[in-house]
């Protein structure tokens, strides 16, 4: 549960002086060759993933993080955020050919175009939310293990840069986000001292905190801000939809974010997860800026 899983081939030695990247939650990634593909228009240099599987039955046993930096000839780091103990949801179940998992891995990733320096697997949960009943855990869906972060160290024109996939707790309130955020800022420091610093991922926010599930009203933005990230990297914008596996219609949140320290965003956006066909690809969008170091 602490170790990363590397691999891949790249196409670059250096990052451009403007590097494009984005981060995108893509729910179990379903269609690896299709999510690849539908970030060409895009052309980002580094991929921040969440959600990933790894030999689940609901996405056909595959490697998806693997398939999708083949389709896109980037290299990567996987590391399991949990261990699936069954097949899922009910509505996951339906995409499932076998009645069981041949590894039951799900987690976040880095996928890069550059060579990764270095990389570091960070945990930031230790309550057990998803595996204990009197959390609130969902007992269709049991799992052993809790929210991570993936950092990476990338050569890029003009020096070493750190970007960081993470996937803070939806099942839990902005106190306790923000808690987990300040244990990662803190490793990143840690990991990557006086590195530029980008930060992207499903953030979770605004999440169990009734009546509106406002995510301005999350702490960790402040707390980021006071620590010296910025968050101009996003627009104003919803970034979740129904999905085949999630179908909240009615459901609009703003949950996932870029945010970057040392380094010049610009240009930033949201990616609609409708593929070609007009079936959503995730139950989120993706985000995306341009980063200048």
């Amino acid at each position: 549960m602490n170790a990363l899983q590397a691999g891949g081939q790249t196409t670059l030695d250096v990052l451009p002086a403007e590097t494009t990247v984005v981060a995108w939650n893509l729910e179990r990634c379903l269609f690896p060759g299709a999510s690849a593909a539908h970030l060409h228009p895009v052309a980002p240099h580094v991929v921040l993933l969440s959600e990933m599987d790894h030999g689940m039955a609901r996405t056909a046993q595959r490697h998806t993080t693997e398939e999708m930096a083949a389709a896109l000839g980037m290299s990567y780091v996987f590391g399991v955020e949990f261990y699936e103990m069954d097949l899922g949801g009910e509505t996951e179940r339906t995409f499932c050919e076998d009645d069981f998992n041949a590894r039951g891995w799900h987690g976040n990733a880095v996928l890069s175009a550059v060579p990764i320096q270095d990389a570091v697997l960070i945990r930031l949960d230790d309550h057990g939310h998803w595996f204990s009943a009197e959390t609130g855990a969902d007992p269709g869906q049991p799992r052993v293990g809790g929210r991570n972060a993936i950092a990476a160290i990338l050569p890029g024109a003009t020096g070493p840069l750190c970007f960081v996939s993470t996937h803070l707790e939806s099942n839990a309130d902005g106190v306790h986000r923000a808690g987990q955020f300040d244990r990662l800022m803190d490793a990143v420091d840690t990991f990557a001292p006086n590195l530029p610093i980008v930060i992207g991922g499903d953030l979770n926010t605004g999440n169990h905190m009734p009546p509106h599930y406002d995510w301005q009203e999350e702490p960790l933005f402040a707390r980021a801000e006071a620590r010296g990230y910025d968050w101009s990297a996003n627009v104003d914008g919803f970034t979740t939809r129904p999905s085949l596996i999630t179908n909240h219609p009615a459901r609009q949140m703003k949950l996932d974010w870029i945010c970057v320290r040392g380094a010049t965003p610009s240009a930033p956006g949201i990616l609609s997860s409708l593929g070609t066909s007009g079936h959503p690809l995730s139950d989120h969008d993706a985000v995306h800026v341009n980063i200048t170091a």
